[in-house]
């Protein structure tokens, strides 16, 4: 492709001329070199080469537990267990999918439970342990040392099952409710200890200048200090969030039949333990268990509980990326 050009007529001359023009977007004065690619010596390349095969191999490495779980999900119960499981399905069949969806209205359900709570959860979660944080950060904050032991004395010891159930049960009246799973996740002293740590790479010297201009605390903290926090804030973010999405324990304790859609991992717990109760009360029948899902319906369970969350991950890990290095020195 060759430079545009334009005529022009030489005043002194007479003579016509031809100017070439730059390209689109250069400046006709633009002298500036080339930039040129660095030349590396045979052992760079050597180790560059080593290192990309290894890394390659490492990822295949951990892809390879991911491709079993959904070759296994479409794979038939009487093939996994004469063959065992491969890497391609081995009598493709939607039967363990068919079994978790025969109720749509209620995945459907379980799927809008988890996704809501997960959302608000992590939202209103982020925004109180920024604010936990933010205030042992504060150096004129009274008492900051103390509430800091209390809350990490909270990590060595805690009350125990049964108190915490009568009090969240009995005490509180959330039995039955979502909110019993809710307010319990929404927020951990680990995660406040880990913001503590985080704003301490914030320099004090911030809020001293917005004292000086004459903000109030609240305003410090969202004009100045929050969006200094988006790497720690999107990766305990993502911990919050992961908590949400996997909860069934807390589920199984204050929901059981009381509420009509449950939260999507105790929707397949429940579903896995219904076939596996199914399978054994068949086993001394003259009834052929073969065909009854039982590790195919597992497999299917991973793949529909794991899926939407894996598709969400790539969209954060830039900034869980930046948020585990935070204080790293820069080059």
């Amino acid at each position: 492709m060759t430079a545009p050009a334009a005529d022009f007529t030489d005043t002194d001359t007479g003579a016509t001329r031809t100017l070439l023009l730059p390209k689109k977007g250069k400046s006709l004065f633009d002298r500036s070199p080339k930039p040129r690619a660095i030349k590396l010596s045979t052992s760079d390349r050597w180790l560059r080469g080593i290192s990309y095969v290894w890394i390659t191999l490492f990822a295949l490495f951990c892809l390879l537990p991911f491709v079993l779980i959904v070759s296994a999900s479409f794979s038939s119960e009487s093939a996994i267990r004469s063959d065992g499981f491969g890497l391609w399905p081995k009598e493709f069949t939607f039967a363990a999918y068919e079994l978790i969806f025969q109720a749509p209205r209620q995945i459907i359900g379980a799927y809008v439970v988890t996704v809501s709570m997960t959302v608000f959860g992590t939202a209103i979660g982020l925004f109180v342990i920024a604010m936990t944080g933010y205030a042992l950060y504060r150096q004129d904050f009274p008492f900051r040392n103390q509430i800091s032991f209390f809350i990490y004395f909270t990590t060595l010891f805690s009350a125990g099952l049964a108190p915490t159930f009568l009090w969240v049960g009995r005490d509180l009246g959330l039995r039955g409710t979502y909110l019993a799973v809710f307010l319990q996740l929404l927020m951990t002293p680990w995660l406040i200890i880990l913001m503590k740590n985080f704003m301490k790479t914030v320099p004090y010297e911030i809020v001293e200048s917005g004292k000086i201009d004459g903000a109030g605390d609240f305003r410090i903290f969202a004009k100045l200090t929050l969006p200094m926090m988006k790497p720690a804030l999107a990766t305990i973010g993502l911990f919050l969030a992961l908590a949400y999405w996997n909860e069934w324990y807390l589920s199984s304790l204050y929901l059981g039949s009381t509420v009509e859609f449950k939260p999507l991992q105790y929707y397949l717990y429940n579903v896995i333990n219904t076939a596996s109760a199914l399978r054994n009360s068949v086993a001394g029948a003259n009834v052929s268990i073969a065909d009854l899902p039982s590790n195919t319906l597992k497999m299917a369970s991973a793949v529909v509980a794991t899926g939407p969350i894996l598709l969400f991950y790539p969209f954060v890990q830039k900034y869980f990326v930046s948020g585990i290095t935070v204080g790293a020195v820069k080059g």
